[in-house]
């Protein structure tokens, strides 16, 4: 059974989609609607401003993020344990939500205060979470001893692209491309 979505989600659906592929300046109302296939008009019976969709949009997914690296920081695994899960959380999160993280990757520096702000708190405290777990990888030896910041921006800078290359990934589901991300970015920084 196909399940319903509101037609404020069928809004950031289409919105994000719009953003991602024209950027956000050059989507108006107007293009929206349309793309709805109801009149602009319409639009504001159910949100305030293209700003607020933006918003949404892009906070809605920095809360994923943010919610599943604390669920990931305060579980009973392992720090190394941790770091794949966090891989496996950006991987579903890109192929679940793959428009929402186009526009938040392109379409970020539109927010307005405080939604920027808070944005870019989101980002801080999840790049330090995973900070954190490198660290904690260290010093347990499961991690060599390299320069975490590098060994933090060569994981997360290949992980926030994923939405971009994963349907060039034929023949893999998720499971199987988590599979090949953690082995991949974790293979040269494991200590043997």
């Amino acid at each position: 059974m196909k399940s319903e979505i509101s037609r404020k989600e069928e809004i950031q659906i289409t919105a994000a989609k719009l953003f991602t592929e024209k950027g956000y300046n050059a989507v108006s109302m107007r293009d929206l609607a349309l793309a709805l296939g109801i009149k602009a008009s319409s639009l504001y019976n159910h949100i305030q401003s293209k700003q607020e969709i933006l918003s949404l949009i892009i906070i809605t997914v920095g809360e994923h993020f943010t919610e599943g690296i604390l669920e990931i920081i305060n579980s009973e695994s392992g720090p190394l344990e941790k770091l794949k899960q966090t891989i496996k959380l950006h991987v579903h999160i890109s192929l679940h939500y793959k428009d929402a993280i186009g526009c938040l990757n392109s379409n970020w520096h539109n927010l307005e205060e405080p939604d920027l702000a808070n944005l870019k708190k989101m980002r801080e405290d999840y790049e330090e979470n995973v900070r954190l777990l490198i660290r904690a990888c260290k010093k347990d030896k499961q991690l060599k001893s390299l320069n975490e910041e590098v060994m933090l921006y060569s994981v997360l800078s290949t992980l926030r692209s994923v939405y971009q290359w994963s349907n060039k990934t034929e023949g893999l589901n998720e499971e199987e491309l988590v599979a090949e991300l953690q082995e991949s970015l974790l293979e040269g920084l494991v200590e043997n």
